[in-house]
């Protein structure tokens, strides 16, 4: 370098150049510290998705996923026709062929069966909806009801896999993975995807992890499963005798742990891993006020009915899944089993309403009187329906029925969905969709559109091709949005 430059340089940092810039400094570093993370950061490719494709309807939704496949005939399909061929076989006409389970497909006959309980109009909209729901009537008028949801898979373990990830194999992002990696969360204290399970439903068919995993998506995509009691997150209380201090410190000297094996390795799990440890810290102060429903008043337990005080089941996630919602948690899925009645239906169907309507109604209704059903997307439904025949014996107080993948129904509401419809429709045994088919993944493109994503832009490079929750199908369902 000559004398010449070296000057010129000299006289540009001068001391008091130095001081105003490092005052600029310290004060940016003091502004920093009051914004939010990452404001003025360049996203990394991992982050571009993070821009929404259109403007969106909905900031967050909440799936109520029924497993087992719950009876639509029994519910929401009113068929009075069944009522005409009770006991009479299934005609070859009607089913055309189609592949039965293993647990009917050697009976001698398939008895048809008429739904027991009575079904009636309510609101304005006029929706039939069985006695088994007198909640759920009563906020008809709120809900989409599709009747004519279809799906291949016809055993629950696949099934419900296809509905959670868009393919029936494991190892696929789930769908609130996919909305977390394209949307971020709104709240840097609590997770963007949030899991409760039912803690009294019947364990008729298990539920795996896998369902609210992040597959090959960065594992801090991942659903985080919220518990019933004093521990609601594994691990993520500080053990006997460490302080919060003690963790602060632990979690700094681990990051710089980290940064130097990201720097060596280049591998980008590093710093996902960092970034779930920062969240959990975090989520020591988050968690507990969630979780604390000491600010609930009386009539809030009322609406959602007895069993919502009573921590972990369906009618306290419920009203949990509002609190984390108004928090402006993305994704809050509900689990609740049970619905699986191959034998003994009508005590079994009966239990499982009673667990599950008012509060359902109850969410409905509480988002909506605290303004939040406007742009929050409510969804309700299982993997697959029943069939319109008994499964075994058919008697006059006692029957089944055998999954149904052909045709049966969901409900939404808020968000962008109309409200007060039916769409589409089946014939008149409940066997077939007569108009509007809608399929598996044409429910999950519709539902990224309306959080405002392009499901075909969504994508995410893995093994050398470019994957998408809705794989190469999916097309929106525009009957059903406002």
């Amino acid at each position: 370098m000559n004398k010449k430059l070296a000057q010129q340089l000299a006289d540009t940092v001068n001391r008091r150049s130095f001081l105003t810039k490092a005052s600029l400094g310290l004060g940016s570093l003091a502004l920093g510290s009051l914004l939010p993370r990452n404001l003025f950061s360049t996203p990394s490719p991992e982050q571009l998705p993070l821009v929404p494709h259109r403007a969106p309807k909905a900031k967050r939704i909440v799936y109520l996923c029924q497993s087992g496949g719950p009876s639509q005939l029994e519910l929401f399909d009113y068929k009075p026709y069944l009522q005409k061929m009770h006991g009479k076989d299934l005609p070859d006409s009607v089913r055309k062929g189609q592949r039965l389970t293993g647990m009917s497909a050697q009976q001698s006959s398939l008895p048809l069966v008429s739904s027991p309980y009575q079904f009636a109009q309510h609101g304005k909209s006029g929706a039939w909806v069985s006695e088994l729901m007198p909640y759920t009537s009563k906020v008809a008028d709120e809900l989409c009801f599709i009747k004519s949801m279809f799906t291949e898979q016809i055993n629950h373990d696949p099934a419900l896999t296809f509905f959670q990830t868009g393919n029936q194999l494991a190892g696929r992002p789930s769908i609130g993975a996919w909305i977390s990696y394209g949307l971020g969360s709104a709240n840097e204290n609590l997770p963007a995807f949030i899991v409760l399970v039912s803690k009294n439903a019947p364990q008729d068919q298990p539920l795996y992890a896998r369902l609210w995993g992040n597959g090959f998506l960065p594992s801090k995509h991942q659903g985080v499963q919220f518990r019933s009691g004093s521990d609601p997150v594994l691990y993520l209380n500080n053990p006997n005798g460490y302080t919060t201090t003690d963790r602060r410190n632990m979690l700094d000297a681990l990051k710089d742990l980290n940064q130097v094996q990201e720097e060596l390795y280049g591998d980008p799990e590093v710093a996902n891993h960092t970034a779930q440890y920062e969240m959990a810290f975090r989520m020591q102060t988050s968690v507990p006020d969630v979780n604390d429903l000491s600010d609930e008043p009386d009539w809030v337990f009322d609406l959602y009915g007895p069993e919502a005080r009573n921590p972990g089941t369906f009618a306290a996630n419920c009203l949990m899944a509002r609190r984390l919602l108004e928090r402006d948690v993305k994704f809050v899925q509900l689990y609740h089993q049970g619905w699986d009645l191959h034998s003994n239906l009508p005590k079994g169907l009966v239990r499982q309403c009673k667990a599950t309507d008012q509060p359902s109604a109850a969410l409905v209704q509480d988002l909506k009187q605290r303004g939040l059903l406007d742009d929050t997307v409510v969804v309700w439904g299982g993997e697959f329906g029943r069939t319109n025949y008994s499964q075994g014996k058919l008697t006059k107080d006692n029957y089944g029925r055998d999954h149904h993948p052909r045709c049966f129904t969901i409900w939404m509401a808020g968000g962008g969905i109309k409200p007060g419809i039916t769409y589409g429709e089946t014939d008149e045994f409940g066997y077939n969709i007569a108009h509007n088919p809608v399929h598996v993944h044409d429910f999950q493109a519709t539902l990224l559109h309306l959080m405002g994503i392009d499901h075909e832009k969504l994508t995410f490079e893995f093994q050398g091709r470019r994957f998408r929750l809705t794989d190469v199908e999916g097309k929106l369902v525009k009957g059903i949005m406002a």
